[in-house]
């Protein structure tokens, strides 16, 4: 008598459940389409814009995060150095050549899961434009190093897998077209930590 209403609320639960796990997994796997890559720092100009795909727009909603308008500025993360590997916050890397023109651009690391790292109380957790020492050429070079260094120097004290985000604000080239055509920093790893 029962057998059949409970085989309906069986199958009901388990399409729905499957929808939404599907939908959540997903919306991690990525924040939508038509991403820039340059080398190992990656962008998606058009997120910021309405014309955006859904997924783009479910992680602004999730995340509650303002984003640039398209001539306002662009967001680049690097997940991994310039071999491929994954950036890890127990290894040092250098941050070398120059930014693409921008009046201000910000640099700070997070974890896998896009939060800003703040574990270094007191250590230098984040560079920008004003505070980069440069060379006469205008290029810098910038460590990221759970140990103090000299020059340059960004902490990240977190144990596992970190992002760098690099954001260039007010850049003339902040659109899926001029993207492409950027020249970005390179990540270089260096040693490790063992632990």
């Amino acid at each position: 008598m029962f057998r059949v209403p409970i085989l309906v609320a069986l199958v009901l639960a388990i399409a729905f459940g499957g929808g939404i796990g599907g939908t959540i997994m997903a919306l991690q796997a990525t924040i939508g389409f038509g991403a820039v890559r340059l080398g190992p720092w990656t962008a998606f100009p058009d997120a910021q814009t309405a014309e955006t795909d859904p997924y783009a727009k479910a992680h602004r909603a999730r995340a509650g995060r303002l984003l640039y308008g398209r001539a306002e500025g662009m967001r680049f993360v690097a997940a991994t150095d310039g071999e491929g590997k994954l950036l890890q916050g127990g290894c040092t890397y250098v941050i070398a050549g120059r930014t693409p023109p921008a009046r201000f651009w910000t640099l700070f690391a997070t974890d896998s899961r896009d939060t800003p790292l703040s574990d270094a109380p007191g250590r230098p957790t984040a560079l920008n434009a004003w505070t980069v020492l440069r060379a006469s050429d205008s290029s810098f070079t910038i460590t990221v190093s759970p140990e103090a260094q000299p020059g340059n120097w960004m902490a990240v004290a977190h144990r596992g897998p970190v992002r760098l985000v690099l954001t260039l604000l007010d850049a003339p080239t902040a659109n899926s077209s001029g993207a492409t055509e950027l020249v970005m920093p390179t990540i270089t790893r260096g040693d490790c930590v063992d632990g």
